[in-house]
Protein backbone atom coordinates (compact mmCIF):
# COMPACT_ATOMS: atom_id res chain seq x y z
CA UNK A 1 0.00 0.00 0.00
CA UNK A 2 1.33 3.23 -0.75
CA UNK A 3 2.02 6.02 1.79
CA UNK A 4 -0.97 8.04 0.79
CA UNK A 5 -2.92 5.40 1.07
CA UNK A 6 -1.84 4.62 4.59
CA UNK A 7 -2.28 8.13 5.27
CA UNK A 8 -5.84 8.07 4.04
CA UNK A 9 -6.56 5.05 6.05
CA UNK A 10 -5.38 6.35 9.30
CA UNK A 11 -7.61 9.82 9.12
CA UNK A 12 -10.69 8.19 7.74
CA UNK A 13 -10.82 4.71 7.36
CA UNK A 14 -12.14 4.11 10.95
CA UNK A 15 -15.35 6.51 11.48
CA UNK A 16 -16.31 7.30 8.57
CA UNK A 17 -17.48 3.72 7.54
CA UNK A 18 -20.38 4.05 9.68
CA UNK A 19 -22.42 5.16 7.46
CA UNK A 20 -24.82 6.77 10.48
CA UNK A 21 -21.16 8.80 11.29
CA UNK A 22 -20.95 9.77 7.89
CA UNK A 23 -24.47 11.14 7.23
CA UNK A 24 -23.77 13.04 10.27
CA UNK A 25 -20.05 14.05 9.12
CA UNK A 26 -21.13 15.70 6.05
CA UNK A 27 -23.85 17.38 7.81
CA UNK A 28 -21.98 18.93 10.32
CA UNK A 29 -19.23 20.34 7.93
CA UNK A 30 -21.90 22.50 5.88
CA UNK A 31 -23.71 23.18 9.21
CA UNK A 32 -20.71 24.47 11.19
CA UNK A 33 -19.38 26.71 8.25
CA UNK A 34 -22.75 28.16 8.88
CA UNK A 35 -22.30 28.91 12.16
CA UNK A 36 -18.40 30.28 12.08
CA UNK A 37 -20.26 32.38 9.22
CA UNK A 38 -22.34 33.58 11.91
CA UNK A 39 -20.24 33.81 14.88
CA UNK A 40 -18.44 36.19 12.45
CA UNK A 41 -20.75 38.39 10.93
CA UNK A 42 -22.53 38.67 14.59
CA UNK A 43 -19.26 39.99 16.16
CA UNK A 44 -18.81 42.33 13.06
CA UNK A 45 -22.83 43.41 13.77
CA UNK A 46 -22.24 44.06 17.15
CA UNK A 47 -18.91 46.37 16.82
CA UNK A 48 -20.68 48.44 14.04
CA UNK A 49 -23.86 48.84 16.09
CA UNK A 50 -21.92 50.08 19.12
CA UNK A 51 -18.76 51.87 18.18
CA UNK A 52 -14.93 50.39 18.26
CA UNK A 53 -14.86 52.79 21.93
CA UNK A 54 -17.77 50.24 23.28
CA UNK A 55 -17.22 47.05 21.75
CA UNK A 56 -14.73 45.27 24.30
CA UNK A 57 -17.88 45.17 26.88
CA UNK A 58 -20.39 44.47 24.55
CA UNK A 59 -18.80 41.94 23.08
CA UNK A 60 -17.73 40.31 26.13
CA UNK A 61 -21.58 40.90 27.38
CA UNK A 62 -22.53 38.94 24.35
CA UNK A 63 -20.36 35.91 25.14
CA UNK A 64 -21.44 35.63 28.18
CA UNK A 65 -25.31 35.49 27.28
CA UNK A 66 -25.10 33.47 24.75
CA UNK A 67 -23.07 30.64 27.47
CA UNK A 68 -24.73 31.43 30.92
CA UNK A 69 -27.51 28.85 29.94
CA UNK A 70 -24.73 26.29 29.32
CA UNK A 71 -23.23 27.29 33.01
CA UNK A 72 -26.82 26.80 34.65
CA UNK A 73 -28.54 24.11 32.90
CA UNK A 74 -25.78 22.04 31.27
CA UNK A 75 -26.18 19.11 33.70
CA UNK A 76 -29.82 19.17 33.15
CA UNK A 77 -29.06 19.47 29.47
CA UNK A 78 -26.71 16.09 30.05
CA UNK A 79 -29.85 14.24 31.97
CA UNK A 80 -32.25 14.99 29.19
CA UNK A 81 -29.53 13.26 26.75
CA UNK A 82 -29.18 10.33 29.29
CA UNK A 83 -33.62 10.13 29.24
CA UNK A 84 -34.36 10.52 25.42
CA UNK A 85 -33.33 9.50 22.51
CA UNK A 86 -30.48 11.45 21.56
CA UNK A 87 -30.88 11.27 17.73
CA UNK A 88 -34.79 12.50 17.72
CA UNK A 89 -33.64 15.09 20.34
CA UNK A 90 -30.82 16.65 18.09
CA UNK A 91 -33.56 16.67 15.63
CA UNK A 92 -35.24 19.29 17.81
CA UNK A 93 -32.41 21.35 18.73
CA UNK A 94 -31.14 21.92 15.41
CA UNK A 95 -34.85 23.10 14.58
CA UNK A 96 -34.45 25.37 17.19
CA UNK A 97 -31.22 27.01 16.80
CA UNK A 98 -32.23 27.13 12.60
CA UNK A 99 -35.53 29.32 13.96
CA UNK A 100 -33.01 31.59 16.17
CA UNK A 101 -30.44 32.24 13.37
CA UNK A 102 -33.38 33.08 10.59
CA UNK A 103 -34.75 35.45 13.06
CA UNK A 104 -31.60 37.48 13.64
CA UNK A 105 -31.37 37.72 9.84
CA UNK A 106 -34.78 38.92 8.96
CA UNK A 107 -34.34 41.63 11.81
CA UNK A 108 -30.75 42.46 10.16
CA UNK A 109 -32.04 42.70 6.64
CA UNK A 110 -35.03 44.93 7.59
CA UNK A 111 -32.46 47.41 9.00
CA UNK A 112 -34.13 47.32 12.60
CA UNK A 113 -31.84 44.60 14.35
CA UNK A 114 -30.86 46.44 17.61
CA UNK A 115 -28.26 45.16 19.77
CA UNK A 116 -30.92 43.78 22.79
CA UNK A 117 -32.58 41.73 19.64
CA UNK A 118 -28.71 40.09 19.46
CA UNK A 119 -28.56 39.28 23.03
CA UNK A 120 -32.17 37.65 23.52
CA UNK A 121 -31.52 35.69 20.43
CA UNK A 122 -27.91 34.88 21.80
CA UNK A 123 -29.40 33.78 25.42
CA UNK A 124 -31.81 31.57 23.71
CA UNK A 125 -29.61 29.94 21.48
CA UNK A 126 -27.90 29.26 25.16
CA UNK A 127 -30.88 27.05 26.37
CA UNK A 128 -30.67 24.81 23.18
CA UNK A 129 -27.47 24.43 23.14
CA UNK A 130 -27.63 23.52 27.21
CA UNK A 131 -29.37 20.46 26.19
CA UNK A 132 -27.85 20.39 22.17
CA UNK A 133 -24.60 19.94 23.39
CA UNK A 134 -24.04 16.89 25.79
CA UNK A 135 -26.38 15.44 23.51
CA UNK A 136 -24.08 15.69 20.66
CA UNK A 137 -21.36 14.81 22.19
CA UNK A 138 -22.38 11.55 23.64
CA UNK A 139 -24.25 10.85 20.51
CA UNK A 140 -20.78 10.00 19.05
CA UNK A 141 -19.94 6.50 20.57
CA UNK A 142 -23.57 5.47 19.58
CA UNK A 143 -22.94 5.93 15.88
CA UNK A 144 -19.46 4.49 15.75
CA UNK A 145 -18.92 2.49 19.31
CA UNK A 146 -16.03 2.55 21.61
CA UNK A 147 -13.07 1.34 19.23
CA UNK A 148 -13.83 4.10 16.79
CA UNK A 149 -15.14 6.64 19.31
CA UNK A 150 -11.46 8.87 19.30
CA UNK A 151 -11.42 8.97 15.77
CA UNK A 152 -14.77 10.11 15.05
CA UNK A 153 -14.21 13.44 17.45
CA UNK A 154 -11.25 13.97 16.04
CA UNK A 155 -12.79 13.95 12.88
CA UNK A 156 -15.60 15.78 14.05
CA UNK A 157 -13.31 18.48 15.75
CA UNK A 158 -11.46 18.67 12.22
CA UNK A 159 -14.97 20.02 10.72
CA UNK A 160 -15.51 22.24 13.61
CA UNK A 161 -12.17 23.78 13.56
CA UNK A 162 -11.81 23.62 10.31
CA UNK A 163 -15.14 25.19 9.08
CA UNK A 164 -13.34 28.16 10.82
CA UNK A 165 -11.23 28.73 7.50
CA UNK A 166 -14.11 29.07 4.91
CA UNK A 167 -16.79 30.53 7.52
CA UNK A 168 -14.89 33.68 9.01
CA UNK A 169 -13.09 34.24 5.40
CA UNK A 170 -16.34 33.95 3.15
CA UNK A 171 -18.08 36.30 6.27
CA UNK A 172 -15.64 38.68 6.11
CA UNK A 173 -15.90 39.30 2.48
CA UNK A 174 -19.82 38.98 2.63
CA UNK A 175 -20.22 41.50 5.43
CA UNK A 176 -17.69 43.81 3.29
CA UNK A 177 -19.62 42.96 0.46
CA UNK A 178 -23.73 43.27 1.19
CA UNK A 179 -23.81 43.48 5.09
CA UNK A 180 -24.26 40.47 7.37
CA UNK A 181 -27.74 39.28 7.01
CA UNK A 182 -26.66 37.36 4.48
CA UNK A 183 -24.55 35.38 7.07
CA UNK A 184 -27.18 34.59 9.08
CA UNK A 185 -29.57 33.53 6.42
CA UNK A 186 -27.33 30.78 5.22
CA UNK A 187 -26.46 29.63 9.11
CA UNK A 188 -30.11 29.10 9.29
CA UNK A 189 -30.51 26.98 6.08
CA UNK A 190 -27.24 25.16 6.77
CA UNK A 191 -28.69 23.40 9.96
CA UNK A 192 -31.11 21.81 7.62
CA UNK A 193 -28.19 19.69 6.25
CA UNK A 194 -27.97 18.15 9.76
CA UNK A 195 -31.43 17.56 10.43
CA UNK A 196 -31.57 15.86 6.93
CA UNK A 197 -28.55 13.60 8.16
CA UNK A 198 -30.37 12.69 10.84
CA UNK A 199 -33.53 11.51 9.58
CA UNK A 200 -31.68 9.06 6.82
CA UNK A 201 -30.03 7.61 9.82
CA UNK A 202 -30.75 4.01 10.16
CA UNK A 203 -31.67 3.21 13.84
CA UNK A 204 -31.26 0.18 13.78
CA UNK A 205 -27.50 0.72 13.10
CA UNK A 206 -27.16 2.86 15.93
CA UNK A 207 -25.80 1.61 19.34
CA UNK A 208 -27.48 2.54 21.87
CA UNK A 209 -26.49 2.84 26.11
CA UNK A 210 -29.47 1.48 28.04
CA UNK A 211 -30.96 4.80 29.29
CA UNK A 212 -31.93 6.43 32.02
CA UNK A 213 -34.86 5.84 34.01
CA UNK A 214 -37.29 8.90 33.81
CA UNK A 215 -36.87 10.39 37.94
CA UNK A 216 -40.26 10.90 39.37
CA UNK A 217 -39.25 13.19 42.18
CA UNK A 218 -36.54 15.80 43.14
CA UNK A 219 -34.76 13.53 45.06
CA UNK A 220 -34.45 11.26 42.35
CA UNK A 221 -33.07 13.89 40.17
CA UNK A 222 -30.84 15.42 42.47
CA UNK A 223 -29.37 11.64 42.93
CA UNK A 224 -29.00 11.26 38.44
CA UNK A 225 -27.08 14.43 38.55
CA UNK A 226 -24.81 13.49 41.79
CA UNK A 227 -23.82 10.45 40.11
CA UNK A 228 -21.93 12.23 36.86
CA UNK A 229 -20.44 14.55 39.29
CA UNK A 230 -18.97 11.72 41.36
CA UNK A 231 -17.81 10.03 38.78
CA UNK A 232 -15.79 13.00 37.73
CA UNK A 233 -14.64 13.30 41.17
CA UNK A 234 -13.68 9.92 41.60
CA UNK A 235 -11.74 9.04 38.09
CA UNK A 236 -8.56 11.16 37.45
CA UNK A 237 -7.76 11.32 34.22
CA UNK A 238 -11.35 12.87 33.96
CA UNK A 239 -10.64 15.22 37.00
CA UNK A 240 -7.33 16.61 35.13
CA UNK A 241 -9.05 16.88 31.73
CA UNK A 242 -12.47 18.75 32.97
CA UNK A 243 -10.11 20.98 35.63
CA UNK A 244 -7.47 21.76 32.87
CA UNK A 245 -10.40 22.63 30.33
CA UNK A 246 -12.24 24.61 32.83
CA UNK A 247 -9.43 26.78 33.83
CA UNK A 248 -8.06 27.13 30.14
CA UNK A 249 -11.71 28.04 28.63
CA UNK A 250 -12.41 30.34 31.39
CA UNK A 251 -9.29 32.56 31.31
CA UNK A 252 -7.20 31.07 27.96
CA UNK A 253 -9.69 30.58 25.29
CA UNK A 254 -11.50 33.75 25.34
CA UNK A 255 -9.65 36.06 23.11
CA UNK A 256 -11.45 35.35 20.14
CA UNK A 257 -14.35 37.57 21.53
CA UNK A 258 -12.07 40.32 21.16
CA UNK A 259 -10.35 39.66 17.93
CA UNK A 260 -12.07 42.13 16.12
CA UNK A 261 -10.83 44.52 18.31
CA UNK A 262 -7.38 43.12 17.67
CA UNK A 263 -7.74 42.94 13.82
CA UNK A 264 -9.28 47.05 14.10
CA UNK A 265 -7.35 48.30 16.73
CA UNK A 266 -4.00 46.84 16.96
CA UNK A 267 -3.50 45.34 13.76
CA UNK A 268 -5.33 47.96 11.66
CA UNK A 269 -6.97 45.45 9.53
CA UNK A 270 -10.83 45.52 8.63
CA UNK A 271 -13.35 42.93 8.27
CA UNK A 272 -11.41 41.03 6.17
CA UNK A 273 -8.34 40.90 7.93
CA UNK A 274 -10.52 39.68 10.82
CA UNK A 275 -11.78 36.62 8.57
CA UNK A 276 -8.28 35.79 7.52
CA UNK A 277 -7.31 35.90 11.24
CA UNK A 278 -10.19 33.46 12.29
CA UNK A 279 -9.49 31.37 9.67
CA UNK A 280 -5.51 30.85 10.23
CA UNK A 281 -6.93 29.90 13.91
CA UNK A 282 -8.99 27.67 12.20
CA UNK A 283 -6.15 26.16 10.02
CA UNK A 284 -4.37 25.33 13.07
CA UNK A 285 -7.37 24.11 14.71
CA UNK A 286 -7.86 21.90 12.06
CA UNK A 287 -4.87 20.41 11.96
CA UNK A 288 -4.99 19.71 15.52
CA UNK A 289 -7.79 17.65 14.93
CA UNK A 290 -6.24 15.56 12.78
CA UNK A 291 -3.77 14.33 14.81
CA UNK A 292 -5.85 13.23 17.25
CA UNK A 293 -7.94 11.49 14.40
CA UNK A 294 -5.47 9.90 13.58
CA UNK A 295 -4.23 9.09 16.93
CA UNK A 296 -5.21 5.02 18.13
CA UNK A 297 -6.02 6.16 21.55
CA UNK A 298 -6.24 9.82 23.02
CA UNK A 299 -3.06 10.98 25.24
CA UNK A 300 -2.60 12.68 28.41
CA UNK A 301 0.57 14.28 26.97
CA UNK A 302 -1.07 16.01 24.38
CA UNK A 303 -3.85 17.27 26.55
CA UNK A 304 -0.80 19.11 28.72
CA UNK A 305 0.89 19.96 25.64
CA UNK A 306 -2.07 21.95 23.99
CA UNK A 307 -2.67 23.79 26.66
CA UNK A 308 0.73 25.02 27.05
CA UNK A 309 1.16 26.12 23.43
CA UNK A 310 -1.55 28.07 23.63
CA UNK A 311 -0.76 30.20 26.76
CA UNK A 312 2.39 30.92 24.68
CA UNK A 313 0.82 31.52 21.46
CA UNK A 314 -1.61 34.31 23.40
CA UNK A 315 1.61 35.32 25.28
CA UNK A 316 3.39 36.11 21.38
CA UNK A 317 0.14 38.05 20.07
CA UNK A 318 -0.59 40.44 22.93
CA UNK A 319 3.10 42.00 21.92
CA UNK A 320 2.72 41.99 18.10
CA UNK A 321 1.80 44.71 16.03
CA UNK A 322 2.54 42.50 12.48
CA UNK A 323 -0.65 41.52 10.53
CA UNK A 324 1.90 38.35 9.17
CA UNK A 325 3.01 37.53 12.86
CA UNK A 326 -0.13 37.33 14.14
CA UNK A 327 -1.65 34.92 11.27
CA UNK A 328 1.33 32.59 12.66
CA UNK A 329 0.98 33.02 16.52
CA UNK A 330 -3.07 32.54 16.37
CA UNK A 331 -2.54 29.42 14.06
CA UNK A 332 -0.21 28.19 16.87
CA UNK A 333 -2.97 29.07 19.31
CA UNK A 334 -5.60 27.05 17.43
CA UNK A 335 -3.46 24.40 17.19
CA UNK A 336 -2.72 24.02 20.79
CA UNK A 337 -6.49 24.65 22.11
CA UNK A 338 -7.86 21.91 19.92
CA UNK A 339 -5.64 19.77 20.83
CA UNK A 340 -6.76 20.05 24.51
CA UNK A 341 -10.13 20.33 23.71
CA UNK A 342 -9.95 17.31 21.26
CA UNK A 343 -7.91 14.94 23.58
CA UNK A 344 -9.93 16.06 26.87
CA UNK A 345 -13.27 14.96 24.97
CA UNK A 346 -11.68 11.77 23.59
CA UNK A 347 -9.93 11.07 27.31
CA UNK A 348 -13.79 11.48 29.10
CA UNK A 349 -15.35 9.75 26.33
CA UNK A 350 -13.07 6.18 26.21
CA UNK A 351 -13.27 6.56 30.08
CA UNK A 352 -17.05 6.52 30.90
CA UNK A 353 -19.53 4.12 30.83
CA UNK A 354 -22.71 4.25 28.55
CA UNK A 355 -25.46 4.81 30.86
CA UNK A 356 -23.28 7.89 32.66
CA UNK A 357 -21.97 9.34 29.48
CA UNK A 358 -24.41 12.13 29.02
CA UNK A 359 -23.91 13.47 32.45
CA UNK A 360 -20.45 13.39 32.20
CA UNK A 361 -20.29 14.52 28.99
CA UNK A 362 -22.55 17.53 30.57
CA UNK A 363 -19.78 18.15 33.18
CA UNK A 364 -17.32 18.30 30.32
CA UNK A 365 -19.83 20.77 28.25
CA UNK A 366 -20.81 22.87 31.35
CA UNK A 367 -16.98 23.70 32.00
CA UNK A 368 -15.92 24.03 28.86
CA UNK A 369 -18.30 26.46 27.71
CA UNK A 370 -20.30 27.11 30.97
CA UNK A 371 -17.26 28.98 32.25
CA UNK A 372 -17.47 31.37 29.04
CA UNK A 373 -19.40 33.93 30.64
CA UNK A 374 -17.25 34.85 33.37
CA UNK A 375 -14.31 34.45 31.17
CA UNK A 376 -16.04 36.82 28.21
CA UNK A 377 -16.71 39.18 30.99
CA UNK A 378 -13.47 39.03 32.27
CA UNK A 379 -11.65 39.43 28.97
CA UNK A 380 -13.43 42.12 27.68
CA UNK A 381 -13.30 43.98 31.13
CA UNK A 382 -9.88 44.19 30.92
CA UNK A 383 -9.69 44.75 27.82
CA UNK A 384 -12.18 47.98 27.87
CA UNK A 385 -10.32 49.19 30.81
CA UNK A 386 -6.13 48.28 30.35
CA UNK A 387 -6.30 47.82 26.42
CA UNK A 388 -6.52 44.14 24.08
CA UNK A 389 -3.28 43.16 24.74
CA UNK A 390 -3.23 43.32 28.41
CA UNK A 391 -5.98 40.75 28.37
CA UNK A 392 -4.73 38.80 26.04
CA UNK A 393 -1.43 38.39 27.62
CA UNK A 394 -3.49 37.47 30.95
CA UNK A 395 -5.12 34.89 29.51
CA UNK A 396 -1.89 33.53 28.16
CA UNK A 397 -0.34 33.62 31.06
CA UNK A 398 -2.89 31.65 32.79
CA UNK A 399 -3.06 28.90 30.36
CA UNK A 400 0.08 28.64 30.33
CA UNK A 401 0.32 28.28 33.89
CA UNK A 402 -2.24 25.75 34.06
CA UNK A 403 -0.72 23.89 31.58
CA UNK A 404 2.41 23.30 33.71
CA UNK A 405 0.41 22.22 37.11
CA UNK A 406 -1.59 19.84 35.01
CA UNK A 407 1.84 18.26 33.67
CA UNK A 408 3.23 18.57 37.34
CA UNK A 409 -0.12 16.58 38.71
CA UNK A 410 -0.13 13.74 35.66
CA UNK A 411 3.73 13.33 36.69
CA UNK A 412 2.63 12.57 40.28
CA UNK A 413 -0.01 10.88 39.73
CA UNK A 414 0.86 8.56 36.78
CA UNK A 415 -1.43 5.77 38.28
CA UNK A 416 -4.62 7.39 38.13
CA UNK A 417 -3.23 9.15 34.78
CA UNK A 418 -3.96 4.93 33.24
CA UNK A 419 -8.25 4.47 32.99
CA UNK A 420 -9.16 1.68 30.57
CA UNK A 421 -9.18 2.45 27.00
CA UNK A 422 -6.81 6.01 27.58
CA UNK A 423 -3.70 4.65 27.41
CA UNK A 424 -3.98 0.93 26.99
CA UNK A 425 -6.00 1.48 23.68
CA UNK A 426 -8.61 -1.09 25.34
CA UNK A 427 -12.02 -0.60 24.82
CA UNK A 428 -13.84 0.11 27.39
CA UNK A 429 -16.30 -2.57 28.73
CA UNK A 430 -19.91 -0.98 29.51
CA UNK A 431 -21.51 -2.17 32.44
CA UNK A 432 -24.96 -2.33 31.58
CA UNK A 433 -26.31 -3.50 28.01
CA UNK A 434 -26.20 -1.42 25.33
CA UNK A 435 -29.50 -1.88 24.29
CA UNK A 436 -32.86 0.04 26.15
CA UNK A 437 -34.90 -2.23 27.89
CA UNK A 438 -38.92 -2.34 26.01
CA UNK A 439 -39.94 -1.05 29.38
CA UNK A 440 -37.90 2.07 29.72
CA UNK A 441 -37.62 2.63 25.56
CA UNK A 442 -42.08 2.69 26.22
CA UNK A 443 -41.93 5.31 29.51
CA UNK A 444 -40.50 7.51 27.50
Amino acid sequence: MSGLGRIHRRFTGRALRHRNFRLFFFGQLVSVTGTWMQMAAQAWLVLTLVGTAQAAFYLGLLGALQFLPVLLLGLFGGMIADLWPKHRTLVATQLAAALLALVLAVLDQMGVVQVWHIFVLALALGVVNAIDMPTRQSFVVEMVGHKDVANAIGLNSAIFNGARIAGPATAGILVAAVGTALCFFFNAVSYLAVVIGLLMMREVELMPAERLVMPRTVSAVRHNLAEGLAYVRHTPVVMLAVLLVGVVSTFGMNFNVILPLVAAGVLGSGSVGFGLLMASMGVGATLAALAVAAGARPRVRVLIGGAILLGVAEMALSVTTVFAIALVVVFLAGLGAVAMAASANSLIQVAVPGPLRGRVMSVYTTVFLGATPAGNTMTGAVAGGFGTPVAVLIGGSVALAAGCAAGLAAFRNRAGMQAPGVLSGEAVAEPVAEAAPPGVAASL
